[in-house]
């Protein structure tokens, strides 16, 4: 869910390829209608070139899962400003977070969305990454509080739980472009949970 595809990478190789050509392909049809014919197909390998890097697709989008997710992640990181109170770090974070979602409506649909049509390899992956999200939340917060104030990892889980639904809200509304509105409700749930 990068800026850039979320399965793009500054180096043009066939897994890459894949990658994209699979959040291509998933996003005009859905994945479970995606055959690996229709990857290489747009990604321009065999399927020998396919099977050497995945066993199937759904190896192949948990894969373009973790790396979008990855991404978002870095841009939540890379938008902290450490010598700002907590509120406006959050703030700056999740405004930095919802553009960088934005950038890629499609892949942001097919991502948020098809990740829970993958059974427990789904369900996992997405905790993974709700984990990590939250423990970014749960840093964030707590840098200068004292531990008595302390934002618990249950309370970011939840913080990022209701962000989420946010998202597939406005994903099932078609407001992707629109994400950034959300900023002020994110923040305040995430005020509300830190001061719980």
């Amino acid at each position: 869910m990068p800026r850039r595809s979320a399965a793009s990478a500054p180096v043009d190789t066939p897994d890459t390829r894949l990658l994209q050509a699979l959040a291509e392909v998933a996003a005009d049809k859905g994945l479970a209608a995606v055959t690996v014919a229709d990857v290489v197909r747009v990604a321009g390998v065999s399927k020998r070139t396919f099977y050497e890097h995945f066993p199937d697709k759904e190896t192949c989008f948990l894969t373009l899962y973790r790396l979008a997710s990855a991404s978002a992640l870095r841009t939540l990181r890379e938008a902290v400003q450490p010598e700002l109170p907590w509120q406006t770090q959050v703030e700056s974070a999740l405004h930095a977070y919802f553009q960088h979602l934005a950038a890629g409506p499609r892949l942001l649909r097919t991502l948020f969305v098809e990740i829970h049509h993958l059974g427990e390899p789904g369900a996992s992956a997405r905790r993974e990454m709700m984990g990590a999200l939250a423990d970014f939340m749960r840093d964030t917060v707590n840098r200068d509080r004292p531990a008595a104030r302390a934002l618990s990892t249950a309370m970011a889980m939840a913080a990022v739980g209701a962000i989420t639904e946010l998202v597939l809200q406005a994903i099932e509304r078609n407001q992707q472009a629109e994400l950034e509105r959300l900023v002020p409700v994110a923040s305040d749930i995430v005020r509300r949970l830190a001061q719980a």
